[in-house]
């Protein structure tokens, strides 16, 4: 029987390692990547291969370099040309107002994390019409939906992506393709590391949940929606503790 396969981008650390080992944990064959963390990414791989038996490939690449991409799916095509599930996770964020936002740090935040979305969902949605199947999910943010002050271009990033998963799920449904979308609160990662101890207090109390999210809790969501749920498309699924 053949293995299914997820590609995972942004995978070293963070939500993208809770995707990895909860995808891993299931049964998938895994091809993981990330930027910077190459040394981060091998570890991982060399975990997974270890705990579940299965096979992952590390690559080091980034997910807003097109061509990197296009060498990625490539390798996917070459062998098995079987991938089941695309998790665009690849993201960078960015603090501060606009006014002191330079255009290059513009262009590099809308690259990881917008176009990332269009340029492996294009290359992966060939290799799933094959099988008439498939899952792209992309972890957004609650942000991407409401807007915050101070992560102006954060948040028109991850509004794309929210945008992009509901129109593409309208054109892959009849092909049997589910697009999804989980909008992230705040989770528990190095994302939020810019936090202080007393403003980390201040956004707990505001969450009606009373705590972060974890990055396990978000791969546990991701592994649910890539599992049986043929009807279940083109939506934004906040995961927040009734934050926004």
């Amino acid at each position: 029987m053949e293995r299914r396969t997820a590609c995972i981008t942004g995978a070293s650390r963070g939500i993208g390692e809770a995707l990895a080992q909860a995808f891993a944990a299931e049964g998938y064959d895994l091809y993981i990547t990330c930027h910077k963390n190459s040394l981060l990414l091998q570890n991982l791989k060399d975990r997974l291969e270890s705990s579940y038996g299965i096979s992952c490939t590390a690559c080091a690449a980034d997910a807003a370099d097109p061509n990197r991409m296009e060498e990625l799916f490539s390798l996917i095509a070459s062998r098995s040309g079987r991938l089941d599930v695309l998790i665009n996770n690849a993201g960078v964020s960015w603090h501060g107002l606009v006014t002191d936002m330079s255009l290059d740090e513009w262009d590099a935040l809308i690259r990881t994390n917008l176009s990332s979305v269009f340029y492996a969902s294009r290359l992966a949605v060939p290799l799933m019409l094959k099988r008439h199947a498939g899952c792209i999910l992309n972890i957004s943010s609650v942000w991407g939906c409401v807007g915050a002050s101070c992560e102006a271009a954060y948040s028109a990033s991850k509004g794309g992506v929210n945008a992009f998963t509901q129109a593409l799920a309208k054109e892959l449904a009849p092909s049997n393709i589910q697009v999804n979308a989980i909008a992230c609160g705040a989770i528990d990662t190095q994302m939020n590391a810019f936090l202080n101890e007393e403003e980390r207090r201040a956004l707990t109390d505001e969450i009606p949940a009373g705590r972060f999210g974890s990055p396990a809790e978000v791969a546990r969501l991701a592994v649910s929606l890539c599992s049986g749920h043929s009807y279940l498309t083109g939506q934004i699924i906040r995961l927040d503790g009734g934050w926004i």
